[in-house]
């Protein structure tokens, strides 16, 4: 039987206690995977070495830097290892590094479980694909991406945006919920959800301000006479664009910009409408304060 075959049962390996929140939760989603542990990285690697992993999760009080040389590590004994960190400690840096090394996802204690749930579960749909998330250049500060064009890209990214922009709780949710529908929406309109396209993103993130870039490979549209978002809708008729969508043989949707635009403060379209900046001014009085050394 080869790796393809869906009689071969998938093995998890994650690194820590057996008895942690996270392995609780890895337990429930991937319950018809085969669970191993490993009491540390070291532990951890001489696993990989002998045997082939479907996924390594790391969870036994390590920073971020330790986990990313893990990762490192791991994927040059089995390259197509998926990896998600799950980190005591981290810096900005240690986010760029994960997605450098092609993590497949980047928590930081305290973490969701609903969050790591989906990032699981993401894990069990996503095809086997090393470069939907490449880093084009990073800094500590500002980071480019470009990503494949597909919803499930999609949703996996907005978990290291949240990671590495590290936002006052107030406005994390809100700029990773604008930064993801105006993905889709490029990825729609410029992409055409094939994913052989790519997406260009770019992420500042300074003392006040948070800045968001993104660029399809489309053509470009005019955004005052585009038909199929609810932005444009008439007073008298707030369902148009569904019934445009409907006609067109497109998803259903199309609020995107119309969300993405109460959640930040600024939204600017580029001339061709293929390019868009979005920018939130943020308030460092509440930024979250870093998980604290285990006892």
């Amino acid at each position: 039987m080869t790796r393809d075959n869906p009689q071969l049962q998938k093995t998890v390996l994650v690194v820590g206690c057996t008895d942690s929140p996270v392995t609780s939760t890895v337990k429930a989603v991937l319950s018809s995977w085969k669970l191993e542990c490993a009491e540390d990285n070291e532990e951890a690697l001489a696993l990989v070495e002998k045997s082939t992993f479907d996924l390594l999760i790391t969870d036994q009080g390590s920073s971020g830097r330790e986990d990313v040389e893990l990762l490192q590590k791991a994927r040059l004994v089995s390259p197509h290892t998926r990896v998600i960190i799950v980190a005591d400690r981290s810096t900005p840096a240690d986010v760029t590094a994960s997605i450098r090394a092609h993590a497949f996802s980047y928590f930081t204690k305290p973490l969701s479980s609903q969050a790591l749930e989906e990032v699981l579960q993401l894990a069990m749909e996503s095809p086997a694909c090393d470069d939907a998330i490449e880093m084009l250049s990073g800094t500590d500060a500002w980071i480019r991406l470009s990503v494949r064009c597909d919803v499930l890209t999609a949703n996996r990214l907005q978990q290291f945006v949240r990671e590495f922009l590290n936002l006052p709780e107030a406005d994390e949710s809100q700029v990773a919920t604008a930064s993801r529908e105006m993905l889709l929406n490029a990825m729609e309109h410029g992409g055409k959800f094939d994913p052989q396209r790519r997406i260009e993103l770019a992420y500042l993130r300074a003392r006040h301000v948070v800045l968001i870039r993104i660029k399809d490979p489309g053509e470009g549209f005019s955004l005052q006479e585009n038909l199929d978002t609810a932005a444009n809708n008439p007073p008298g008729d707030p369902m148009r664009h569904l019934k445009h969508r409907e006609a067109l043989g497109m998803r259903p949707g199309g609020y995107g910009i119309l969300l993405a635009k109460n959640l930040v403060d600024e939204l600017f379209y580029g001339e061709k409408g293929n390019d868009v900046l979005l920018i939130k001014y943020i308030n460092n009085n509440e930024l979250k304060a870093p998980a604290s050394p285990p006892l």
